[in-house]
């Protein structure tokens, strides 16, 4: 393609951005249709609890309702593997008990208010521990241990690691429960026409999720459910894995009218899918100068009342100790379990960040041990592009897991090296970076490091449709929805790289079922990847087709394109514009492509180092971020623009998870403290300096036009990183996130009490 007209690598206007500012973006919340009914949940004040008995005469008799739904009413039909859409057992505060849909919100309310329900409280149990217990109560049939079992992977023999090992490190870690807090909460629209059902959603997975489950659960054919998401308030993997879609689509069944339902802010932090918290043990055997011979993590994940992603959640905080260090011998056994907590599910980075936090924290601890530089010990021993050893046991011919176990296989790429030299040296790492505990006064400075190792996007499918119309523009259909991350402009920087057009000829069509061919779940950092390749090769099916068409126009036997036309090689005078290629055709010129990422011969995985310095005051126990260091490897970085959003964005996120947030639950009642903005103390751009973001590494062979998963890679290394910046000022190690003033005096202070 010529240079005037790439664009993959170039930051071009985001699309949708103006919309977004301006207020003209339409959001499910901002849906209207005739007629159109308003929906409320009631919830459980218990834990757990059987419902005896619920009497809704009142609310039915009241005018201006027009629906009401309980578990009496609805299809027990399973929306996941332990979720109905209403049942008579609750299992958290704020589960929900029935529905109503009226003329107005407040109408709805009061008709919440008329219904009486007699509860038969169970007994409740919230830790994970406990929940583990013989005598603990039972939350779902087939017990608290999800799956009945726990998640083991080994690489090796630890056993053997461990006996070969001249030094053992060992620690405890807990995380607590942790809230997205995106700007739009939960927010559904149904409406039926005769049998067809459309339903506009705030969703990550249109087709892959919601329209599926819906079909199932209300006994409907595919082919008669629409599912649209028009613009996404902040996704972070959490928009999803709830009653939401299928009780309003129930509602407006019974009602015959369309019906609204929107989450308060309140239900989006009780009733909403939050990080699980966790619990890990992990051990470290190593040889005097370091070398792990055997790494051994056991994580127990509280799901809470309802597993959703939980069992992807506990596998993906495994991944870095199986994987990040060079290591024979690396075992993970990981336990997810039921709890009367509200339910977990999908959040950015899923389990990454917590195991990552336990396993970064042990290294600097090992490596202080061991009076070695943290950032030499990881620059010698961190996993290599030849990844680890011992022997592939994937079949030959089938695609690789970008999260692996096995040994004997090479990365595709892997900039793991690069990118902690380039971190250590914008940080000044060398020049300022002092020993372990060596500063002094009231208000101490640390500096600290950590790595991460990320799922590179791969081994989803995804289709994808491109049109070339008789208006001379490119239409770009593709299933996926656009998470904030800017999937929108990616896609379409990628069609019109391969297309050789403008960008501005370019349409997308992206989240809806009836529009755009089938698309994978919108997780995973999987969307430039997978969907992309989709893209890349529907767009260059579409330009095979339109230069065989303007060969023809023009009698000659070589064309190319050039600016938006179509050029004869041997006559450049004679060309074409799109327009007129497409012209006295039946219909478009069409691209399409089905697509599964990944590889058979190579791991595809995404890497970082992040670096910080801090500040601690000592009688207070804050900590205040000075300085942020993110380099990261994802391959070609399409927009570079907003590939640093991407990092930038992330790494406050979890800034705010690593100093602040929380979600406080009784530990009696189970009642969530604080499920408001004004108690959660969400921080801000405001609370920490800007972030230094670097990207290091050549393009990926495996993925489209070089590039590999960016969305969650940032969030990774991001609570380990404080917590060696904090022990490097003040000798404390920190093993509970978020690291609050209470946490960090308390630690200080166990520290004093120990050395007396």
């Amino acid at each position: 393609m010529s240079t005037d007209l790439a664009v993959v690598g170039t930051s071009i206007p985001r699309r949708g951005l103006l919309e977004k500012v301006q207020g003209a973006a339409r959001y499910t919340a901002d849906l209207k249709r005739p007629g159109m009914l308003y929906g409320r949940v009631l919830r459980s004040p218990h834990a757990h609890a059987r419902l005896v008995d619920i009497d809704t005469t009142a609310a039915r008799q009241m005018p201006g309702v027009h629906a009401v739904l309980t578990y009496r009413d609805v299809p027990q039909v399973p929306i996941d593997a332990d979720l109905l859409p209403l049942a008579d057992t609750v299992r958290f505060v704020g589960d929900e008990v029935a529905v109503v849909a009226a003329e107005s919100e407040h109408l709805a309310e009061d008709a919440l208010r008329l219904m009486r329900v007699e509860y038969e409280v169970l007994p409740a149990v919230f830790d994970a521990e406990d929940a583990l217990r013989p005598e603990a109560p039972i939350i779902h049939h087939g017990g608290n241990l999800v799956g009945g079992r726990a998640l083991v992977l080994e690489r090796g023999s630890v056993a053997q690691g461990f006996t070969d090992a001249e030094r053992v490190f060992e620690g405890t870690f807990r995380t607590q429960i942790h809230a997205p807090v995106g700007m739009e909460t939960r927010a559904a629209l149904a409406e039926w026409q005769g049998d067809a059902l459309t339903v506009w959603k705030t969703s990550r997975a249109v087709h892959a999720t919601d329209r599926q489950t819906l079909a199932h659960v209300l006994g409907v054919p595919l082919a008669q459910v629409r599912v649209i998401c028009t613009t996404m308030g902040g996704g972070f993997g959490n928009k999803d894995e709830s009653r939401l879609a299928v009780l309003v689509a129930l509602l407006a069944r019974q009602a015959g009218r369309p019906v609204h339902l929107e989450y308060s802010r309140t239900e989006e932090f009780i009733a909403g899918r939050n990080r699980q918290s966790s619990l890990t043990h992990l051990r470290l055997g190593v040889r005097q100068d370091g070398t792990p011979t055997a790494v051994a993590m056991r994580s127990i994940m509280n799901a809470g009342a309802h597993v959703a992603s939980g069992m992807n959640v506990t596998r993906r905080t495994g991944q870095g100790a199986l994987y990040l260090y060079t290591c024979p011998n690396a075992r993970y056994e990981g336990l997810t379990v039921y709890t009367n907590r509200p339910a977990g599910g999908s959040f950015r980075g899923l389990g990454a960040p917590l195991g990552h936090f336990a396993l970064e924290v042990l290294i600097d601890q090992a490596a202080q041990a061991l009076g070695i530089d943290p950032l030499d010990y990881r620059l010698q021993h961190h996993v290599t592009a030849a990844g680890q050893p011992g022997q592939r046991t994937t079949p030959v011919g089938q695609l690789l897991p970008d999260e692996p176990v096995e040994g004997g296989l090479a990365f595709s790429s892997n900039a793991l090296r690069e990118c902690i030299i380039a971190g250590a040296e914008r940080i000044g790492w060398r020049q300022r970076h002092h020993p372990h505990a060596a500063a002094t006064g009231s208000v101490r400075r640390g500096m600290g490091m950590a790595l991460g190792v990320y799922k590179g996007g791969t081994g989803r499918d995804a289709e994808a449709e491109v049109r070339i119309t008789p208006a001379g523009r490119v239409r770009v259909a593709i299933g996926n929805v656009d998470v904030g991350q800017g999937s929108t402009t990616l896609l379409a920087q990628m069609a019109a790289e391969a297309l050789e057009v403008p960008v501005h000829l370019v349409d997308m069509v992206l989240a809806d079922t009836a529009t755009t061919p089938p698309a994978h779940l919108t997780a995973g950092s999987s969307t430039t990847i997978t969907s992309g390749a989709a893209v890349k090769l529907a767009a260059e099916d579409a330009k095979r087709h339109l230069l065989e068409r303007a060969a023809t126009l023009l009698h000659t036997p070589a064309v190319r394109l050039e600016a938006g036309q179509v050029v004869a090689v041997a006559q450049p005078q004679q060309r074409v514009d799109l327009a007129a290629v497409v012209a006295g055709l039946p219909g478009d010129i069409v691209g399409t492509a089905q697509v599964t990422s990944g590889s058979t011969t190579h791991l595809v995985n995404a890497f970082a180092a992040h670096f910080a310095e801090v500040e601690v005051d000592m009688p207070s126990g804050r900590i205040r971020v000075l300085r942020y260091v993110a380099v990261h490897d994802s391959g070609r970085i399409v927009h570079p623009v907003m590939a640093e959003n991407q990092v930038s964005g992330g790494v406050l996120q979890f800034l705010a998870i690593a100093l602040r947030e929380e979600l406080y639950l009784d530990p009696r009642s189970g009642v969530t403290l604080n499920p408001s903005l004004l108690e959660h103390k969400c921080t801000s751009i405001v609370d920490f300096p800007p972030i230094d973001v670097l990207f290091a590494g050549p393009p990926d062979p495996c993925g489209p036009y070089g590039a590999k998963g960016l969305g969650e890679p940032p969030v990774v290394p991001v609570l380990a990183v404080i917590a060696n910046a904090v022990a490097n000022a003040t000798g404390v190690w920190l093993h509970e996130v978020p690291f609050t003033p209470k946490r960090v005096l308390a630690a200080i202070q166990a520290q004093g009490r120990a050395k007396a």
